[in-house]
């Protein structure tokens, strides 16, 4: 199977190649009847690529603020093909990024799912639950629709497996700092910035890390080993507390401007 490289992950490593510092902001999909102006408002604020949470009823990888957000979104009767209907004709200039579970996906079938996120311009996917070894017929069905597949590495990943799962992985790599689930943390793990190393030296594509990047300068911080950063629960437990999308992406502004000034 031969996988070009896609357009999540030419614009990464167009911005990499230029010397910035990568950040992907997350918004659950349908949390709030605003949450599509959450969405342009952390492009508006920098973001390099932002990741679309489609709520799933048992969100095996997420924390609690996560969980919470998908229950909102799904007691409002959120489904993935609302999601999509919603980002179709949002033009944000930046690349959309999927994340949901692969109970989701399987119901849906493979080529389906794939074709519904290209028709809401999504342009990758992350499928947490769904394991390399498996990964194989969801990754040609996605890619023949125009969807990259990004895959996730864990610090307790054998070196072997993760040289077969950089290959595997389209767009960019997501280093999940710590194990467990996600969500808020007072600081930044050593077992991130030891995964992003051991990345680092099996692979060119870009590598940000993930799961507790809570604060500006814990943003930073992972940027001094990885490419980038995903931020996701410091942004929708306020979001849930109640912050309009204009003040989330004042936050996202933060740790853009945290990330620009190294």
């Amino acid at each position: 199977m031969t996988i070009t490289v896609g357009p999540l992950e030419t614009v990464l490593r167009a911005a990499r190649d230029r010397g910035r510092r990568l950040l992907v902001p997350y918004v659950t999909g349908g949390l709030a009847p605003d949450w599509t102006q959450t969405v342009a408002a952390m492009a508006a604020a920098g973001a390099d690529a932002i990741e679309i949470g489609i709520p799933f009823s048992d969100p095996a990888m997420d924390g609690p603020v996560i969980q919470e957000a998908s229950t909102r979104a799904l007691a409002r009767g959120t489904t993935p093909a609302g999601v999509v209907a919603e980002l179709a004709g949002l033009d944000v200039g930046v690349p959309l990024i999927a994340m949901t579970y692969y109970n989701l996906v399987f119901r849906a079938g493979h080529r389906r799912f794939a074709e519904m996120l290209r028709r809401g311009g999504m342009t990758a996917a992350i499928v947490p639950d769904l394991p390399l070894e498996e990964s194989g017929p969801w990754e040609g069905d996605a890619a023949e629709a125009g969807i990259e597949t990004v895959l996730l590495a864990a610090p307790v990943t054998p070196d072997e497996r993760l040289v077969r799962l950089v290959e595997h992985s389209h767009g960019f790599v997501y280093c999940v700092g710590v194990m467990g689930v996600t969500g808020e943390r007072t600081t930044l793990s050593d077992t991130a910035s030891v995964l992003a190393r051991r990345l680092k030296q099996v692979t060119d594509k870009p590598v940000l890390i993930g799961f507790g990047i809570s604060t500006p300068d814990q943003a930073r911080q992972a940027c001094e080993t990885a490419d980038g950063v995903i931020v996701a629960s410091t942004l929708m437990r306020r979001y849930l507390d109640g912050e309009s999308p204009e003040a989330i992406g004042a936050r996202v502004a933060e740790l853009r401007a945290a990330l620009d000034a190294g």
